[in-house]
């Protein structure tokens, strides 16, 4: 199963920025962007691609160690903001293109970057990452795949280039865990198929 949740992190954080309409997001253009169905599907797609995260370090580690727990509280803190961001603003958008007022788009900044949301989700990604890095300390398969969450605060700040950039670095790195957890459970089956043989059969008597 563990392969197929890498993947399906892999499809996730590629699609999300990719498909996410960009502008500057104020005014009409701002407006249309929120009220695009793109918008929706985008940031759907992130927080999926967060909970399969998060079940993908929970299948290799314990309950109680660190990667497990930071990178679920992280998980926790980053999905209430990004469900505000992805039903909220579009819900603006729409209200602002159906009744041509792109200055309802002035709402955006209080429910993004008050203070309150704006330290949980600051603070959901540094956990999210602190999980990733303690994950692959232990896997070092996913070493790739842990700095692409290192970078996931700063990419917000680069042009849209550099962020579907920043998708396929996330998504060459979950291809690389998936690899290389396929390749592990294929030889664990393996040896246990071995040591299941007639010990004739294993010694040609």
């Amino acid at each position: 199963m563990r392969p197929a949740v890498y993947l399906f992190i892999a499809v996730m954080f590629a699609a999300y920025p990719a498909l996410r309409p960009y502008s500057d997001e104020v005014g009409t253009p701002g407006a249309q962007a929120f009220a695009s169905s793109q918008w929706v599907l985008a940031h759907t797609f992130a927080m999926l691609g967060f909970i399969a995260l998060g079940l993908a370090v929970l299948y290799t580690g314990r309950r109680s160690d660190l990667a497990v727990v930071t990178t679920w509280v992280g998980v926790g803190l980053v999905l209430t903001y990004y469900g505000a961001e992805t039903f909220a603003l579009h819900a603006l958008g729409v209200e602002a293109v159906a009744n041509s007022n792109p200055a309802l788009i002035e709402l955006a900044d209080p429910i993004r970057y008050s203070l309150v949301q704006s330290v949980m989700f600051g603070l959901g990604l540094v956990l999210i990452a602190v999980g990733l890095v303690a994950f692959a300390l232990r896997n070092r398969y996913a070493m790739v795949l842990a700095a692409g969450f290192v970078l996931f605060l700063p990419q917000f700040y680069t042009p849209p280039a550099v962020r579907i950039a920043h998708g396929v670095l996330i998504a060459v790195g979950a291809i690389i865990a998936a690899r290389a957890v396929a390749k592990r459970s294929a030889e664990t089956v393996g040896r246990s198929a071995e040591s299941a043989q007639p010990i004739s059969t294993i010694t040609g008597a």
